[in-house]
Formats: structure tokens, C-alpha cells, sequence
């Protein structure tokens, strides 16, 4: 079957400097757009319904401002006990997190949006268990002195000073850091050929970006 023509730009909708850097650790070359969506305030009954949403709700707030594009969306919670860790408010919030997932076992949702201007969009989501080793209290405060965690869903960063914390994770390792780039190339499959991003990847398995 032959592949739709590709829009004219890849328009990744976050501010986010994880997505960015993993979307051009694929060679991918994107304009970058930061969405106005709150969210805190999107109701959801169950964590993964709030990752989509979210990702949905990114994606729809920049259409406007890119005609034919190629927009892709993503938001990434941690949950644990269908409790949802976004980002912490503060440095106490912060090591309340860590604190909770010390010694224990969480799971990162990232909701994953990819929409043609103008038309239908996919979403889907993907889901990785992350084993989070016993922290010590003195570890958690000179670990959020930091000041990494801040920004991060659960409070610490995969790719960062937080891969310390990490005993094992079951899954995709580019979903924790915030964008399962395997799941993406997918979805993008259905609107250009991504031959070239998933060599790339290939190379770069067994990595840390």
C-alpha cells in the first residue's frame, strides 16, 4: 500500500527538554510547541484516561496555529495504587514522592497523541513498571537539594541523577524518560515513512540519553 504524502512539518506539542532531546536523538527534525492545558484540571476516573486525555488535550490546543502538520502530543504520569504523581508543587512535596515510592514498585503511563491537521487523530498509551529501590531519608533530601526532581512526574528523572534509584524497569526505558519512541514511530508509520528514525533507534537500544 502506498504510504499517504507526508505533511510538511512534525510539530512536537511540549515544552518538555526530555521529548525534545528524544525526538532529536532520532534525527527527527520537529517544531516545537508549548501547549496551554492545565492538566490538574482534567477529570479522569482511572490514571491511564488521565495520560490520554492529557495528550489529546496537548495536541488539539496547538492545531490551530499549525496547518498542515503532522502533530505529536505525549503526557507521562506516575501511579501507584491508582494514586497519580504529577509534578511536585515543592522541594517537600518532592520528597513526600520519593519518600512513598521508596522500596517500591510504581507504574509510568504516558498517553501518546499523533494527529494530521485537520483530521482524525490516534491516541494510545503505554504503560512501564518501574522498581524503585529503598531510599534513605538523607538520600531523598541531598537528591531534591538538586533541585532535578522539580520538574519530573514522581519526582525523579530516569535519565538524570534518579537512574540511582532505579532497580529494574519492565518495559520501554524512553517511556520513563517521558516519550516511548517505539509506540511513536508506530503511530507516525500510518502518516510517513519512518524507515530512517527507526534505524536510528535501533542504535541507539541499550543507551542512556
Amino acid at each position: 500500500m502506498t504510504k499517504p504524502a507526508a505533511p510538511r512539518r512534525i510539530v512536537l506539542a511540549s515544552a518538555s527538554p526530555r521529548r525534545r532531546e528524544l525526538v532529536a536523538s532520532l534525527g527527527m527534525q520537529c517544531e516545537f510547541a508549548s501547549p496551554d492545558v492545565d492538566e490538574s484540571s482534567i477529570p479522569f476516573k482511572v490514571p491511564r484516561e488521565l495520560a490520554l486525555k492529557a495528550a489529546f488535550a496537548k495536541a488539539v490546543a496547538v492545531e490551530p496555529d499549525y496547518p498542515n502538520s503532522l502533530i505529536v502530543a505525549a503526557d507521562t504520569i506516575v501511579t501507584m495504587n491508582g494514586r497519580v504523581y504529577m509534578k511536585p508543587e515543592d522541594e517537600a512535596d518532592a520528597c513526600r514522592m520519593l519518600s512513598e515510592l521508596s522500596g517500591r514498585t510504581h507504574t509510568v503511563i504516558s498517553g501518546v497523541a499523533v494527529k494530521e491537521s485537520g483530521k482524525a487523530m490516534l491516541l494510545d498509551a503505554v504503560e512501564t513498571r518501574v522498581h524503585i529501590r529503598q531510599i534513605e531519608p538523607d538520600e531523598i533530601a541531598e537528591y531534591v537539594a538538586t533541585r532535578e526532581p522539580l520538574d519530573k512526574a514522581g519526582a525523579y528523572a530516569a535519565q538524570g541523577m534518579g537512574q540511582k534509584f532505579i532497580q529494574q524497569i519492565e518495559g520501554d526505558y524512553y517511556n520513563v524518560v517521558g516519550l516511548p519512541l517505539e509506540k511513536l514511530l508506530m503511530m507516525m508509520s500510518l502518516f510517513l515513512d519512518v524507515t530512517a528514525y527507526r534505524l536510528k533507534l535501533k542504535s541507539l537500544a541499550g543507551r542512556v540519553i
